[in-house]
């Protein structure tokens, strides 16, 4: 592949955690740093990618101002949003932030939070799982919680962005932006009923559609897909118990497999009530890879797990990365899926040119290594989807790369790189690696050694430079 010069911009990584938690991390790797004013990078290797920023969101540190009766699972910790300003083959700057909820400006865990009878959401929540970029504004999202919009410039926190009013509790973690519209799709999941509602908002930050879609119970729902015409849903038998939620907040969310799995489907612009779901095996997936439309068919690719915290804090069992069928045609949707990797694959990106496009064909991971005590990812690694072909990076033993974060530089898929972290635990230092995209396994172009270790963290944005100014 010619290499090609993408355009100017940002990477903008999303959260990292703090304290030693509940779960075994690996030494060093989740212990947050402070917040970080401008800093020099020093380019390692020379690369083509030219200007735009990476952004990145971790779960970062815990706060609290009350004894803890056991410690915070990092999951759960305040937000901290590291970002890389990248303008013609060279790193600009890098800058870390917390994103100042109202957790974070008043030290209140998310523990404490529901130790004190203190319901997360609004301003209240860490945004601690990603960030997204739509209409000029870069938002962090979490699991509950409002949005936060932040200065793409120097990630500084601008505060709530609740869209006009409207969505005041809960911004999902993996909102969509359709790239034939521009619209944002999204939902968020509550406590009481209704348990989950869908959202779509233009490019202004008006919501156009808010449905509500009914489930029996408050479930766990962490990500969903579009196509070019539907929204499809997943719900596994995560549900919410509020009882156990008050000595552990993690603790809160219980296999309970009598409650089902299932998957839905809703056309754009329909009420919630005409939401069409199937049943399917239980199991739980965070993450899917994209969806499109083929025929009668909604086909959905995923990162699947038999179960989560049915034996503790993880996952339960292999990741299997999987593909979905949905039949729409008859009065029943039909369902059928098939294994399309037995490697442990999670965290998926894909070009965001192709979101619930049948063009799409790439997938990109971070590539998870078997671990007793925790979760430990490894390298990264990628799927095509049509051929089947799929290739691994491993960056060593002590080395552990994040997100694998897909960067456009032409308009085919896969025509561009890809950027992650790096954490090398021997030298507790951090890197921001480029690859050509359709290579991986070939190893990194080009690394920007970084001023301060970025721990372990979750999802990014790639902001275009001419959005940064």
């Amino acid at each position: 592949m010619r290499a090609r010069r993408a355009g100017p911009g940002r990477v903008i990584r999303s959260i990292t955690p703090s304290r030693a938690s509940a779960t075994t991390v690996l030494p060093g790797f989740t212990t947050p740093r402070i917040a970080s004013d401008v800093t020099p990078c020093i380019v390692v290797q020379y690369a083509s990618v030219a200007s735009s920023t990476l952004q990145r969101s971790r779960p970062a540190r815990s706060t609290s101002l009350m004894p803890r009766r056991r410690r915070s699972h990092w999951f759960l910790g305040d937000g901290m949003v590291h970002g890389v300003r990248l303008e013609r083959g060279r790193a600009r700057w890098y800058r870390n932030r917390y994103v100042r909820t109202g957790f974070w400006k008043n030290q209140v865990s998310f523990n404490d939070a529901i130790r004190l009878g203190l319901a997360p959401g609004g301003e209240n929540g860490q945004r601690n799982v990603s960030v997204v970029y739509q209409g000029g504004r870069l938002l962090s999202s979490g699991e509950i919680g409002a949005a936060f919009e932040l200065d793409p410039r120097d990630l500084s926190t601008k505060g709530v962005f609740d869209f006009g009013g409207v969505v005041r509790n809960s911004f999902t973690a993996h909102p969509k932006v359709d790239p034939a519209t521009g619209y944002l799709h999204f939902f968020g999941y509550w406590f009481v009923p209704p348990y989950s509602t869908y959202y779509v908002a233009d490019e202004t930050g008006r919501v156009i559609s808010a449905e509500p879609i009914e489930v029996a119970k408050p479930t766990m729902i962490h990500s969903f897909a579009i196509t070019d015409r539907e929204a499809v849903f997943w719900e596994g038998p995560v549900v919410f118990d509020l009882a156990e939620a008050i000595d552990e907040p993690l603790a809160g969310f219980k296999w309970t497999p009598s409650y089902g799995s299932r998957i839905g489907i809703l056309p754009f612009g329909r009420p919630g009530s005409e939401i069409r779901w199937v049943e399917i095996e239980n199991c739980y997936v965070f993450h899917e890879v994209n969806a499109f439309r083929d025929g009668d068919d909604v086909v959905i690719d995923v990162s699947r797990l038999p179960s989560i915290f049915a034996t503790g804090d993880r996952g339960d069992g292999d990741i299997r990365v999987t593909r979905w069928r949905v039949g729409t045609a008859g009065p029943e949707l039909t369902f059928r899926e098939e294994i399309v990797s037995w490697s442990q694959l999670d965290l998926a990106t894909h070009d965001r040119h192709f979101t619930g496009r049948a063009g799409y064909r790439n997938g990109w991971f971070s590539h998870l290594r078997h671990h007793p005590d925790t979760v430990d990812l490894g390298g990264i690694g990628r799927i095509d989807f049509r051929t089947g072909e799929e290739e691994i990076w491993d960056p060593g033993l002590h080395r552990h790369a994040g997100e694998a974060l897909f960067v456009p530089a032409g308009p085919g898929d896969g025509e561009g790189y890809v950027l992650s972290f790096v954490y090398d635990r021997a030298r507790d230092a951090s890197t921001l690696a480029v690859f050509e995209a359709l290579r991986i396994a070939r190893g990194a172009i080009a690394e920007v050694e970084l001023p301060r270790r970025v721990p372990f963290g979750f999802h990014g944005w790639w902001v275009p430079g001419d959005a940064i100014g």
